[in-house]
């Protein structure tokens, strides 16, 4: 699956890969933990994401 992530994201995630370095962890494993950790928290996780799009879209056509 591929993906386009803004660089500040990268770099954050980047932060996160180093900081699990004793595991071993890669860019992938790390993504789908977060992705797995975000959709198990049901608690207004629609309306979150539908502010992030929006607020992304906006900067995006800034």
């Amino acid at each position: 699956m591929g993906v386009s992530v803004r660089t500040e994201l990268v770099e954050e995630l980047d932060t996160l890969v180093d900081e699990c370095s004793d595991l071993g962890a890669s860019r992938s494993e790390i993504v789908e933990a977060i992705l797995a950790v975000y959709l198990q928290n049901d608690e207004e996780r629609i309306e979150k994401t539908r502010e992030l799009v929006i607020r992304n879209r906006k900067r995006s056509n800034s």
